[in-house]
C-alpha cells in the first residue's frame, strides 16, 4: 500500500487518525460541498465565504480539535481573505435544507464503503430493513444575541428528527426545525416521505399517532411503536401470554384502530409486564405493530429494546463530539453544527467497521468450542474521537492538504475500503475497546445540607484522616 513519506510517522503512531482524515477528505471534498450548496440553497449566496470553508472550520470545533469557530479561524488566518464576522454571518444563514442534504448524501456514500467493508449487521429484525427514529432538542445556547441578554431563560436554537440505520450504525437522515418550542409531531409529514416499502420503523410514544401509523400501513411498510396514552382503540379477543423477553413477560392482543373518516385496520398490541417498573413507575409497556404473525411477539419486544441505540448515539454526539455548540446562537448555525456532528459520527462508524473487519482476520482460525460465544470487539467512540482530535493539529502541520487530496480524494468506495482495511491492520485495538459494563453503585441519601450551602472539602478529608489513624491505633474517638 503506497503512501507519501509524510504519512509514515502517523501511520506508525496513529493510523486511526489517518483513516478518519482520509475518509473525511474522500466524502467532504471542497468541490462537492460547494456544488451541494449551490444546488440546494435558495436565499444565501455562495460568496464571499464558501460553504466548504464554513464546514471545514466548524468541523474542527465539532471534533474538539479547536475550542471555537474564532479559534479555528485564527489558526488559518494566513490562508483566509475575509473577516471572522463574515464566517459567522454565513453560518447564521445556512438554510436547514442544505444541512439536511449534507447528512443524507454523505450517509449514502459512507453506506457504500460500509458495504465494501462487510460492515452491515443483521439488525434487530432479521429480514427487515429497520429504521429507528427519535427527536432531539438542542440544548440552550449562550445569551449572545442582543434580544436575549436581558432574559434568564435558556435560548433554544431548534430541534430535529434523526433516523438511524441500525444495520450499518449510520445516522442516515435528519429533519430539522428552527423553532425550539415546536412539537416533534409537526415534522412527521416530512418524515413519512422517507418511509420505503417493507421497511420497519421503530419509535417511542411521541410518534404514536393515528396518522403516522395509517400512513406507514398505506405505504406497505411496518412499524413497531410504543403506544401513547392518548391513542385509543378497540381491543379484540383475549390477551394471550406468548413468552418472555429480557425485561418481563410478553402478552399479545389485537387492537382495532379507526380514523375519523371511517377507515380502520387491526394491529398487534404487545404488552410487556415488566419484572421491574420503568423509571417512571410503569409496570406495563404497550407496543403497537403491524408486523406479520411470523415475527414472534417476543422477538418484536426484544427488538424494540434496540431503540436505545439511537439514544446512545445522541449521548455520543453530545459528549464525544460537540454536537451542541453553545456559542452558536442563531438557529440555522446551531442546526448546521448538529448536522456536521451527525456526519462525524458516521465517519467514526466507518472507521469502527474497518477495525472490526481487521479484528476478525486476526482471530484464530480454529473453531471455538461448542456452545462458546465468539467475543465481539466493542470499540469506544470516546477513545476514537479523543485520538483523532489529539493528533489532528499535528497532521495539519505535517501533511499538506494536497497530499490528502491525491491519496484519498478520488478513491472509489471499494478502493477506500481497501485502504482502510490495510490501515486497520496497523492499529492496536486494545487502546480503543470499551471497558466491561458494571452496575452503578447505589448512591447514599444525602442527610444534610442543600444546594445553597457549602462545605470545606479539606476539613472533610482531615476528618477522614483522623478516623483512619484512630482505627489503626484502636482508639475510639471521643
Amino acid at each position: 500500500m503506497l503512501f507519501h513519506e509524510v504519512f509514515q510517522p502517523f501511520i506508525k503512531q496513529s493510523p486511526i487518525s489517518v483513516m478518519f482524515r482520509g475518509t473525511l477528505e474522500n466524502v467532504f471534498s471542497s468541490e462537492r460541498l460547494d456544488r451541494l450548496f449551490e444546488t440546494t440553497a435558495v436565499r444565501q449566496r455562495t460568496s464571499p465565504v464558501l460553504f466548504s470553508t464554513c464546514a471545514d472550520l466548524l468541523s474542527l470545533v465539532v471534533l474538539t480539535a479547536r475550542k471555537s469557530v474564532h479559534a479555528a479561524y485564527q489558526a488559518r488566518l494566513d490562508e483566509l481573505t475575509f473577516s471572522v464576522k463574515s464566517v459567522y454571518d454565513k453560518l447564521a444563514g445556512i438554510e436547514p435544507a442544505v444541512s439536511e442534504r449534507l447528512v443524507r448524501e454523505t450517509a449514502v456514500d459512507l453506506a457504500l464503503v460500509l458495504d465494501e467493508l462487510g460492515g452491515v449487521g443483521q439488525g434487530p429484525l432479521p429480514g427487515y430493513e429497520t429504521r429507528i427514529v427519535d427527536g432531539n432538542h438542542l440544548a440552550g445556547t449562550d445569551h449572545r444575541l442582543g434580544e436575549l441578554r436581558r432574559t434568564g431563560a435558556a435560548p433554544l436554537p431548534g430541534h430535529s428528527l434523526v433516523v438511524l440505520d441500525p444495520q450499518r450504525q449510520l445516522l442516515e437522515d435528519v429533519i430539522t426545525c428552527e423553532d425550539g418550542h415546536a412539537n416533534e409531531r409537526t415534522l412527521l409529514p416530512a418524515l413519512l416521505r422517507r418511509v420505503l416499502q417493507r421497511q420497519c420503523w421503530m419509535a417511542d410514544s411521541n410518534f404514536c399517532t393515528l396518522e403516522f401509523l395509517f400512513e406507514i400501513q398505506d405505504r406497505q411498510a411496518y412499524f413497531l411503536v410504543r403506544q401513547h396514552g392518548s391513542l385509543k382503540g378497540e381491543l379484540q379477543g383475549k390477551r394471550k401470554k406468548v413468552g418472555r423477553c429480557s425485561t418481563g413477560m410478553v402478552y399479545e392482543q389485537a387492537l382495532l384502530l379507526r380514523r375519523k373518516d371511517g377507515t380502520s385496520f387491526t394491529v398487534r398490541r404487545l404488552t410487556i409486564a415488566r419484572d421491574k417498573p420503568t423509571g417512571k413507575g410503569e409496570k406495563e409497556v404497550h407496543l403497537l405493530t403491524n408486523l406479520p404473525p411470523k415475527v414472534r411477539a417476543t422477538k418484536a419486544a426484544e427488538a424494540y429494546l434496540d431503540r436505545w441505540n439511537i439514544e446512545t448515539a445522541f449521548q455520543d454526539l453530545a459528549t464525544t463530539l460537540r454536537s451542541e455548540i453553545n456559542t452558536l446562537g442563531y438557529p440555522k448555525a446551531a442546526l448546521f453544527g448538529f448536522c456536521l456532528a451527525l456526519t462525524m459520527f458516521n465517519l467514526l462508524s466507518v472507521v469502527k467497521a474497518a477495525l472490526r473487519t481487521a479484528a476478525k482476520k486476526t482471530q484464530p482460525t480454529k473453531a471455538p468450542p461448542q456452545n462458546a460465544r465468539r467475543k465481539e470487539v466493542k470499540l469506544s467512540n470516546y477513545y476514537l474521537a479523543d485520538e483523532v482530535s489529539g493528533v489532528w493539529r499535528g497532521m495539519e502541520i505535517a501533511i499538506p492538504h494536497e497530499h490528502w487530496e491525491e491519496t484519498f480524494g478520488t478513491l472509489t468506495p471499494q478502493q477506500l475500503a481497501t485502504k482502510l482495511q490495510w490501515l486497520s491492520s496497523k492499529v492496536d485495538l486494545r487502546r480503543f475497546t470499551t471497558k466491561p459494563w458494571t452496575p452503578k453503585r447505589p448512591q447514599p441519601k444525602r442527610t444534610s445540607g442543600n444546594r445553597g450551602n457549602h462545605v470545606s472539602t479539606h476539613e472533610i478529608l482531615q476528618q477522614r484522616l483522623k478516623l483512619s489513624k484512630n482505627k489503626r491505633t484502636n482508639v475510639t474517638p471521643s
